[in-house]
């Protein structure tokens, strides 16, 4: 590549000198040459993302783990898309493995990525204080995300990556077997429901999930841009802790 830009400024240089009318060289248009250097690059950075692509990087067997730790040992060195090549930190999930409450976020940001926990950073203690409002600690539920990589810069993560990651989650919601999920966000209600769905137009409501109960509020990230969302979000988890009294008082 370096010579094909040598020989783009050499041309350059040349036409320069000798101006337009003078200088014709049949053989190299230097337009063309920008044009292919330019295609070159792509083709480069496409060959580049695609080496940090592998599809035998989980054990084959995965899908059929018999327990949460078993299924992160058989894909916790996931790369297959292109997030594995940038993450620090494979970020599983954390807390009650046989609590009846899930909950699912987005993706990791930074903080999770440096330590490999869910919900760590900012948006991570607003969650943890919301919790302890309705008298939950974070070791009484579980925490996941869509997502098991923080995506760059904490951009939404792309259909492919979602794509690729959710049958994890899928198999993850399996093993814990929840009665109740929360889904923080709507990349999260989009993600488990399929749909294209507005915050107001599926907050405050129960929905099913395969069976399984699913209330949505908003993510804590969101309630930190905009605390005004605060008081519906205490609405939404003040019903996830008394359907929860409700089912336990049933099954006692």
């Amino acid at each position: 590549m370096s010579e094909l830009i040598n020989k783009i400024y050499a041309n350059l240089n040349y036409q320069k000198q000798f101006g337009n009318l003078l200088y014709v060289d049949k053989d190299v248009k230097v337009k063309d040459l920008k044009n292919e250097f330019i295609n070159e690059e792509v083709v480069i950075k496409k060959e580049v993302k695609s080496n940090n692509i592998s599809k035998n990087s989980v054990n084959k067997n995965w899908d059929k783990s018999e327990s949460l730790d078993i299924l992160r040992s058989n894909i916790h060195n996931c790369m297959e898309c292109e997030l594995g090549a940038t993450r620090k930190s494979f970020v599983f999930g954390s807390g009650d493995p046989k609590s009846k409450i899930l909950i699912i976020g987005e993706a990791p940001g930074a903080d999770e990525d440096e330590q490999g926990v869910p919900f760590i950073g900012r948006a991570g203690k607003l969650l943890t204080k919301i919790l302890e409002a309705i008298n939950f600690s974070r070791d009484e539920v579980y925490i996941a995300n869509i997502i098991k990589c923080r995506p760059p810069e904490n951009r939404r993560p792309t259909k492919d990556e979602v794509d690729q990651c959710e049958p994890y989650l899928k198999k993850q919601i399996e093993l814990l077997n929840p009665e109740f999920i929360l889904a923080l966000g709507l990349t999260a209600v989009n993600t488990l429901l399929k749909g294209d769905y507005k915050m107001k137009d599926v907050r405050g409501k129960v929905l099913e999930y395969e069976g399984r109960k699913l209330l949505i509020t908003y993510h804590p990230a969101a309630l930190l841009r905009n605390p005004t969302w605060k008081r519906q979000a205490w609405e939404d988890v003040k019903q996830l802790r008394a359907m929860y009294d409700e089912y336990m008082g049933k099954n006692s």
